[in-house]
C-alpha cells in the first residue's frame, strides 16, 4: 500500500486538475444538451399544440392529411386558373377610340369610331356619324384583325389602336 501511496501522492495534484477539467467539460456538455432538449421540447409543443391526449403519430398524420388537402386545393386552383386564362383570351379586351369631326358644319368631335377586339383580333367596330340632321350608327365585324367590309380611315385607325394595345387606346382629332 505504501508503494501505491508513493505513486499517487506526487501526481495527485495533476489527477485532481484532470478530473476537475473532465467535470467542467461534462458540465458544459450537459448544459448544451439541456438547451438543445428544451429547444426540441418547444418545437414539439408547437407541433402538438391543441392535440392533448393524442400520440405524436396521430398528430403527424393529421398534419399530413392537411398537406394533402392543400395540395389538392392547389391543383384545383391551377386548373381553374387555366380555364380563366383561356376564357380571358376570348374576352373583348383591346379598345381603340377615334373621335373626329366628319362635316364642316358641326364641331366638337362628336363622331367616333370605336374598335373592340379580343386577343386574337376578333370583335367589332362601331362608328357614329353626327350631323345637324341626325346621327347614324354603323357596325362592322372584325375577324383576325381584318374586316370583310371596307373601313373608313377613322375606323381603320381605331382598329389599329385596338390591335396595338393590350389596354385602352384613344385618339381625338
Amino acid at each position: 500500500m505504501d508503494d501505491l501511496n508513493a505513486l499517487v501522492n506526487p501526481s495527485i495534484g495533476a489527477l485532481v486538475v484532470a478530473l476537475a477539467a473532465a467535470c467542467a467539460l461534462l458540465l458544459v456538455l450537459v448544459l448544451l444538451l439541456v438547451r438543445r432538449t428544451s429547444r426540441l421540447d418547444r418545437r414539439l409543443r408547437g407541433v402538438t399544440r391543441g392535440a392533448e391526449g393524442r400520440s405524436l403519430e396521430a398528430i403527424l398524420d393529421a398534419h399530413l392529411d392537411k398537406v394533402y388537402a392543400v395540395a389538392r386545393d392547389l391543383d384545383d386552383l391551377a386548373a381553374r386558373a387555366a380555364v380563366l386564362e383561356a376564357n380571358q383570351r376570348r374576352a373583348l379586351q383591346r379598345i381603340g377610340l377615334v373621335r373626329y369631326n366628319p362635316f364642316e358644319d358641326t364641331g366638337g368631335n362628336q363622331s367616333f369610331a370605336l374598335a373592340v377586339v379580343d386577343a386574337r383580333g376578333d370583335g367589332f367596330v362601331v362608328s357614329s356619324l353626327h350631323a345637324r340632321a341626325g346621327t347614324r350608327v354603323y357596325g362592322k365585324a372584325i375577324a383576325g384583325g381584318r374586316s370583310e367590309s371596307a373601313l373608313s380611315a377613322e375606323e381603320a385607325e381605331a382598329l389599329r389602336l385596338a390591335l396595338a394595345s393590350g389596354t385602352d387606346a384613344t385618339r381625338s382629332g
